[in-house]
């Protein structure tokens, strides 16, 4: 089966310390994924050269049925060919509904004469609906986002992700700050998400990346430390050493 992306030999450093350390890593058109590792282990860093925040030194990023490379791409340009990425921290528009939320993160012509196009409109709002069926806020379409909770903010911005039609969804920490059950709606909301696109989240939290229950990669000093079920990866010798066996982990 061909990769959406493949990452291979990429390496990146920053005032000396090298970040990322001759990486390789492959994600499938259609998977959920966990990324797990120590403070420093080049998580960000990863989603930043991915996303073209961060151009790597040496390497190659390859995307997509047609090999395209990403390197020499723009942050928008990578955005718009279906890569989309979520922050710890939730941006939503807090003022406006979380139907106008929606409404502004969809894929569609932004052209003058789009606004006229009934037709649209009516595919638009139906889209709304699905998407708000997926994230679990369709009884909250009418409340301003700033009334939401912590949790209910989260599923509105992997909505507006999702709103967005991506092919890739990088999610950073989403189990930070939620309660049990807003945890447990999240791995559903991600584990859905995953059945038609690539989904990579990075956390630190070992119970949550147990109920996602997906390949799992362990990086360690920007490289790949091992791979695998988690239960595999948390038995081997060398990931108790540097991530489980450490208190700070």
């Amino acid at each position: 089966m061909s990769m959406l992306l493949e990452v291979s030999g990429v390496s990146v450093s920053f005032d000396g310390f090298r970040a990322i350390n001759n990486l390789s890593i492959n994600f499938a058109p259609a998977e959920l994924r966990a990324i797990i590792g120590p403070n420093g282990a080049g998580k960000t860093t990863f989603m930043d050269i991915v996303t073209g925040k961060t151009k790597p030194d040496s390497g190659t990023v390859i995307w997509g049925e047609r090999n395209i490379s990403l390197l020499g791409m723009s942050e928008s340009q990578i955005a718009r060919i279906g890569i989309g990425r979520k922050f710890q921290k939730p941006t939503v528009f807090e003022e406006q509904t979380v139907r106008q939320n929606l409404a502004m993160a969809l894929k569609n012509p932004r052209g003058p004469f789009a606004v006229l196009m009934h037709r649209k409109t009516v595919a638009n709002g139906q889209r709304i609906e699905e998407v708000a069926e997926e994230i679990g806020l369709t009884a909250s379409l009418t409340r301003r986002a700033g009334e939401l909770s912590h949790g209910q903010k989260q599923w509105l911005e992997i909505g507006m992700l999702l709103a967005q039609e991506p092919r890739l969804l990088l999610v950073d920490e989403p189990a930070a700050g939620m309660t049990v059950e807003e945890r447990e709606k999240t791995t559903d909301i991600l584990k859905r998400a995953a059945q038609t696109r690539a989904v990579v989240v990075v956390e630190h939290d070992m119970e949550f990346v147990r109920r996602l229950d997906c390949k799992v990669t362990v990086l360690h000093e920007g490289a790949v430390l091992a791979e695998g079920k988690l239960d595999s990866v948390t038995s081997n010798p060398k990931v108790i050493e540097v991530y489980l066996g450490r208190a700070d982990a």
